[in-house]
């Protein structure tokens, strides 16, 4: 080999050589230092954007299990809460069993009514102010729980409903009705209020305006039909009704060639009274219309009574019962789907762990192997730097 010192080509190969091998051991130090086989993008490109798109839909199925456990946490709330609605209607079957016998005076079926109608107030109570986080869990809609693995096809929703919760809609009394007979359409920009929520009557292309609205349709029967509708809040939202327009909560309606009639609808407080004015005098509405309240239950008072109010009572019993068995099965299927996420998430963390973790023992022999050939990389370069001293020997 000839003699040079224009290139000490042993030392650049030495050099080199060392540069992959502190390069290598940097890597290794930093799977070591984080766990991780994955620091970067240049670590694995495809191995990185599988493993990101794994943790994505591990959030997703964490946070929706979540969602679910949250509206099982809702439905044992109203399970809890019609056990102690069963509590009180057992007592009350007692108080209507004691007033129907004929060794009970009229006052003291007086003061057993005056029990009976606390049990109903109190189950009232129960329908209004039950609530979880902040929301009332008998308000009678549905309650959608949103479940996703992040990914459009993994989407679903469970929707879960508890029902409107009072004494009269479980069958202690009788819902009041009113209708109400038109005559006329010409009723643009007139009203019509039906418990607290008011309707304006609209060109058909100025529905969408505002909420509220109802479209004046070309006959009167197809006004009346879109005002129902408003009501309750069935289809033809934007072309009936106004799309910011939701289902009335004091009444529900139904709608003829002429007329319309409103039903109570029990939501708890307020028993079944609600009323209805209009400035649309055009069609004939009865201005300050109301509703006053079914008959119902005639209480305790009178043995008679009592008698038809146990009746009433053992169906209400029944009604909570099968309300609650609904309940029941719904909490089953949240749960079970709370189980199928969890699974999920298992595997899925399972195949982002093998992508994306360090395999601790396999970073540790490397990490000797290059720190041995670091020291020998450096022994070497010194090495090949002292070759080159040789030529000087020629020089003497």
């Amino acid at each position: 080999m000839a003699l040079s010192i224009l290139n000490n080509i042993p030392s650049l190969a030495a050099q080199n050589q060392l540069a992959i091998t502190g390069s290598n051991l940097q890597r290794t130090l930093f799977r070591m230092s984080s766990g991780s086989r994955i620091n970067s993008g240049s670590d694995d490109a495809a191995g990185l954007a599988i493993a990101d798109g794994l943790r994505a839909n591990i959030t997703a199925l964490t946070q929706s299990s979540r969602n679910a456990n949250d509206g099982v946490g809702a439905l044992q709330v109203a399970d809890g809460s019609l056990a102690q609605v069963t509590t009180l209607l057992n007592r009350a079957v007692t108080l209507a069993t004691e007033s129907a016998t004929g060794t009970v005076s009229n006052a003291q079926r007086t003061a057993l009514d005056a029990e009976f109608t606390a049990i109903k107030q109190e189950i009232d109570r129960i329908g209004t102010n039950t609530t979880f986080n902040g929301t009332g869990v008998f308000s009678g809609s549905a309650t959608d729980v949103y479940l996703s693995d992040s990914t459009s096809g993994g989407a679903s929703t469970i929707s879960v409903t508890t029902g409107a919760l009072s004494s009269l809609g479980i069958g202690l009394g009788a819902n009041a009705s009113n209708t109400l007979s038109a005559i006329g359409n010409g009723i643009a920009a007139e009203t019509i209020t039906v418990g607290l929520k008011t309707y304006t009557f609209v060109a058909a292309a100025n529905v969408n305006a505002a909420a509220n609205n109802v479209a004046i349709g070309a006959t009167t029967a197809d006004t009346l039909a879109n005002l129902a509708a408003a009501v309750n809040g069935g289809s033809g939202a934007g072309v009936a009704y106004a799309t910011g327009t939701v289902a009335n909560v004091d009444a529900a309606a139904v709608a003829g060639a002429s007329s319309v009639t409103f039903t109570a609808r029990v939501a708890g407080a307020g028993g079944n009274a609600i009323a209805s004015t209009d400035t649309a005098t055009l069609m004939g509405f009865s201005s300050g219309a109301t509703m006053a309240g079914g008959a119902g239950s005639a209480g305790l008072t009178t043995a008679a009574a009592a008698q038809a109010a146990l009746t009433n009572i053992n169906a209400a019993i029944q009604s909570v019962a099968a309300t609650r068995g609904n309940i029941g099965a719904a909490i089953n299927r949240l749960q079970s789907a709370v189980n199928v996420m969890q699974n999920q998430t298992q595997n899925l963390s399972s195949a982002e762990d093998g992508i994306r973790a360090a395999d601790i023992a396999q970073e540790v022999a490397n990490m000797t192997k290059f720190s041995i050939l670091n020291q020998t990389g450096i022994s070497s370069l010194a090495q090949a730097n002292q070759m080159q001293q040789s030529v000087l020997a020629l020089l003497r």
